[in-house]
């Protein structure tokens, strides 16, 4: 059986909670193939993830942008699990405390729970989130992914992960070296593919405008499958979905989903638009093919 072609919509820090719904509300109405000719995954920021998860179509998946690499502590920004949240929150409803007159209480969870501590909490304590991004940021390090990839496969969660290269790199021929490496840091931490996607998004096609050529992209994607058959298994490298991502869009997702080895795509931009239904359809590009 062939590689069922994987559709990701990735938000990234974008929209307000008007706006999720219209979006939701134009992929609920989308006429897309069946789930059983593409997977479609949606990941919208964290405050926002009860609201889509709530709203979306049932054949559509709903995705976290971002996973620590261990149980919650003191990592802020960081996730723990709703049960530890509900607990805390309890404890903090029965207690006994001086008026709002006297003191201002401020509690701020992580992004994905700020929804459920603002619906459960008492009245007189506020909300906040606990970051805001403020520029473009860089890269985690192979090391570090590979990690968070292990721990969330362990917590029984699927992984998209993301490997690419920046213009530098591109540029002085070193995107296989680069690739590869970051793929091996994945793959000596994990015996398990079964649940892991890995997505090819070049670093200098990412919000640019700019899009790796169809030629491209299945040059690298075919290179990165035969470094898995060589260094994983050829089991692994035959079932492993490789998706592309960087400036996808309506107009270009035909051909690159036309390659061999292009099992679909990560979308950003587009992904918030009308253009994401058509991106989901050019699955069917590869179902006739």
């Amino acid at each position: 059986m062939g590689r069922k072609f994987f559709v990701g919509g990735n938000w990234k820090c974008n929209g307000t909670s008007e706006e999720v719904k219209k979006i939701v509300s134009t992929l609920n109405d989308g006429q897309v193939p069946s789930s059983d000719v593409v997977e479609v995954v949606i990941s919208p920021p964290f405050v926002f993830l009860p609201l889509v998860k709530s709203l979306l179509r049932p054949d559509f998946h709903v995705a976290a942008q971002n996973c620590w690499v261990k149980k919650g502590g003191a990592f802020t920004g960081e996730n723990g699990t709703s049960e530890e949240v509900k607990k805390i929150v309890s404890t903090l409803n029965d207690g006994q405390v001086p008026s709002s007159d006297v003191v201002e209480v401020v509690i701020s969870p992580p992004f994905v729970f700020l929804p459920l501590v603002k619906s459960l909490l008492r009245p007189d304590f506020h909300v906040a989130a606990q970051n805001c991004w403020v520029k473009k940021g860089g890269a985690f390090t192979g090391e570090f992914v590979g990690d968070k990839v292990a721990y969330a496969l362990a917590q029984g969660l699927k992984v998209i992960a993301c490997v690419g290269e920046t213009l530098e790199q591109r540029e002085s021929g070193a995107t296989m070296d680069v690739v590869a490496a970051q793929t091996k840091a994945i793959a000596e931490r994990i015996s398990d593919w079964t649940n892991v996607v890995v997505a090819y998004e070049p670093v200098w096609a990412i919000g640019t405008g700019k899009v790796a050529t169809p030629a491209q992209a299945q040059e690298v994607h075919l290179a990165l499958r035969k470094w898995l058959e060589t260094n994983v298994s050829a089991q692994v490298a035959e079932s492993t979905r490789i998706i592309y991502g960087g400036s996808v869009n309506g107009a270009n997702c035909k051909e690159l989903a036309a390659q061999p080895d292009v099992d679909g795509f990560l979308v950003g931009g587009a992904s918030l638009k009308a253009e994401f239904v058509d991106i989901i359809k050019s699955a069917t590009v590869k179902s006739s093919a």
